[in-house]
């Protein structure tokens, strides 16, 4: 296992501590709190990225009758995994959660069961090479590339600037799974905040030492989403994607920041 640099701030264990975990270290509560100065709301949209990553889950298995998930950048255990939801619905639903934290891996490992009728693996690789995602031993062994597959890219895609190439690596991973699979992404927006707050906060995340870029719904869009069919409605603040609760007690997208969608691949 890759030693576990707790001097520098990681994504997974930022994410963490957004979503009010414990498996956090002090560059992470650091690099957090500048961020928290420079955008107030960033716990909200943590938390409703979370939101939606459920009612994703449960849309596909219930009406669109997928079994399978690829969960890349899965992050670490929190309430309602992939797993938890998708197999609460069809228990013999197979899931692969990926992440380069080993951190992430040895709790998923300890804390994470799956269902005794599906499948859950763990895989430490890291989104920049997908190839080696996808040729994975227990990639291969778990999921069934003959067979429709969801591809989970949640809050992973702004970590990814555009001199590392994001949209070759979607459309590899993309072209690896057979028509009638299914994307569900979401990353960060500065659509619905001025420029000043924009840019603290992504430079609040760069001087951490973790790379990141906020994305139009614009940019989003053509990354993430070309050649894909967008399941209604589209792609919206991801606390607007069919959401579970009363119009007016969704926050609103200043609040949120995060753009999200579900996509079939024709």
């Amino acid at each position: 296992m890759p030693e576990i640099d707790t001097s520098r701030a990681h994504p997974a264990r930022m994410y963490d501590y957004l979503l009010g975990g414990k498996d956090h270290f002090e560059a992470d509560r650091e690099a957090i709190g500048a961020l928290l100065k420079a955008v107030p709301n960033a716990r909200t949209g943590a938390r409703e990225n979370r939101a939606f990553l459920g009612r994703a889950v449960r849309f596909l298995v219930a009406e669109a009758g997928i079994r399978q998930f690829l969960d890349i950048g899965s992050g670490l255990p929190t309430a309602n995994n992939v797993h938890e939801v998708a197999q609460s619905i069809a228990p013999g639903t197979r899931v692969v959660y990926v992440d380069n934290d080993p951190i992430v891996m040895a709790h998923a490992r300890a804390l994470l069961t799956s269902h005794p009728s599906g499948q859950t693996a763990y895989v430490q690789a890291d989104l920049h090479d997908p190839e080696s995602v996808l040729g994975h031993p227990a990639v291969r062994e778990t999921l069934d590339f003959g067979q429709p597959v969801a591809l989970m890219l949640l809050a992973v895609l702004h970590f990814l600037p555009d001199d590392q190439d994001p949209a070759g690596i979607v459309s590899t991973l993309l072209g690896a799974l057979p028509p009638g699979s299914y994307l569900v992404a979401s990353q960060t927006t500065a659509d619905f905040h001025d420029e000043a707050t924009a840019a603290d906060g992504i430079q609040a995340v760069r001087r951490a030492g973790v790379p990141f870029q906020s994305r139009s719904a614009a940019e989003f869009g053509d990354l993430a989403f070309t050649g894909l069919k967008l399941v209604a409605p589209g792609l919206v603040p991801v606390s607007e994607w069919r959401p579970e609760t009363e119009p007016g007690l969704i926050p609103p997208p200043g609040e949120v920041g995060y753009l999200g969608a579900v996509a079939r691949k024709p």
